[in-house]
């Protein structure tokens, strides 16, 4: 598609480069939700062993996604340097998630943590390879500050969607997990496979990418570790994705746990899980508001604030309260789940425009990256120590009635640990220096520096 001469962006790519994320947040929800109570209650692993596997398949991501954006930075073809990697990872990527919903014809404890943690690295090696340089085309798409927000609403609508389409149509498809469902949840994630993979292909046919950064030469690995690591706003929005992703991925996999150990309301976990992604989604045009009312920086405090606040608040819910209650706390919960939808990623394409101010070059796959990468090593080692607490408090898989410690555990994991998370992305979003009026100077400065070269 021909890239517009304005810098606001026509609706048909909003919409088919935010289709695009539908995938990404289906699959991985779908693995944060259920890939650990799949690996326990059908598989047959203790909490312990699910851990192991997690971890190693984690770990691989702290090698594995600098080298893919440093690939894509260095990529060269005629579909460009970021949009090769739709057209030709797709399918493999939608291979790589299947492949951790297959149960080996082995029983051997050790031998099953062995092939999912191989599956695992498997998994985040194919998604890698596709939504870093779908992530890192945000900023080459438009270098409006407001423009940029609307552009990762619309990202984030199909995100949410995405994830509301985890939260509930594999539970209503699989219901209780189960040793004996081991046939309809491969036949279930095989169709989420191919629906999660075939969006960007749409993305490919609907973006662009600027033909000037073709042009550009290629930045050296180390160069590109460089210009990241000195980059002062960067290094702030680093600290806001590491705790507030971490808070997310703590919640998304304990949220099962909670509503059915924890408040014994199992049959109702499609509709309280529904309740917080519909929240979300329908919150996203208030978040935009927010943000161009005041800057990105002030409304995503405004909203971590409040999401820690309704988090803490479950060390009080009780199976006695009922359900309405419980969705109520869904609810609120699905205001501050829209605002970490949004606004961190809002944020993350603005200091590449200071990379280029300081630095003359442009190196947003490392930068998209090193993002990636630290918001899934905080996980990878937080999720791992979340099953083990789970099994140091006795939790039992399968059990129909759980020790208090386990679900004193379950309760504290899911409430009081990730508002702690919540509050330390605040405290870097305070810190955080590119306010709106910043921007603009940035973006002025690059414009002066352009026209003198001209």
């Amino acid at each position: 598609m021909k890239r517009p001469q304005s810098e606001k962006l026509p609706f048909i790519t909003k919409f088919f480069y935010g289709f695009g994320d539908i995938g990404f947040a289906l699959t991985d929800t779908v693995v944060g939700l259920l890939f650990a109570n799949f690996m326990i209650k059908v598989v047959g692993l203790t909490p312990g062993q699910a851990a192991l596997a997690i971890f190693i398949g984690h770990t691989w991501d702290w090698i594995n996604d600098p080298l893919f954006g440093s690939l894509s930075d260095r990529m060269r073809s005629r579909w460009g340097r970021r949009r090769v990697f739709l057209l030709f990872g797709f399918i493999p990527f939608a291979l790589a998630f299947l492949s951790l919903w297959w149960i080996p014809p082995f029983t051997q404890p050790w031998m099953l943590v062995g092939y999912y943690a191989f599956a695992f690295v498997l998994y985040d090696a194919g998604a890698t390879l596709v939504y870093m340089p779908y992530y890192a085309l945000t900023p080459e798409l438009t270098q409006d500050y407001d423009e940029r927000t609307r552009l990762t609403s619309f990202r984030m609508a199909f995100s949410i969607l995405g994830s509301l389409i985890a939260f509930t149509v594999p539970l209503e498809i699989i219901g209780e997990r189960t040793p004996d469902k081991g046939g309809i949840i491969f036949i279930t994630m095989l169709g989420l496979a191919i629906f999660s993979a075939l969006p960007l292909l749409g993305t490919f046919f609907a973006t662009w990418e600027r033909a000037e950064l073709q042009k550009q030469e290629k930045p050296s690995l180390r160069e590109s570790l460089h210009a990241a690591l000195k980059n002062k706003p960067f290094l702030y929005a680093v600290g806001i994705f590491l705790f507030t992703f971490t808070a997310l991925s703590i919640i998304e996999s304990m949220l099962l746990f909670f509503i059915t150990d924890r408040l014994g309301m199992g049959e109702f976990e499609t509709m309280i899980t529904a309740g917080v992604f519909v929240t979300a989604l329908v919150t996203l045009p208030f978040w935009n508001w927010i943000s161009n009312k005041k800057d990105k920086r002030t409304a995503y405090m405004a909203g971590m604030i409040f999401f820690s606040l309704v988090m803490s608040m479950m060390v009080l819910v009780n199976p006695n309260w009922g359900i309405v209650p419980v969705m109520a706390l869904a609810i609120l919960a699905g205001v501050g789940v829209g605002a970490i939808q949004v606004l961190p990623w809002a944020m993350l394409p603005d200091a590449i425009e200071v990379d280029e101010l300081e630095t003359g070059a442009r190196h947003e796959g490392m930068f998209y990256s090193l993002v990636m990468l630290l918001r899934k090593m905080a996980p990878s080692i937080a999720l791992p120590l979340t099953l083990l607490v789970m099994e140091w408090s006795g939790y039992q898989a399968g059990a129909a009635v759980q020790t208090p410690e386990a679900v004193r555990a379950v309760q504290t994991l899911t409430g009081p640990v990730p508002a702690v998370m919540l509050m330390i992305g605040v405290f870097f979003a305070i810190r955080y220096p590119l306010t709106r009026k910043r921007y603009q100077e940035v973006r002025e400065q690059l414009a002066l520096r352009q026209d003198g070269a001209g």
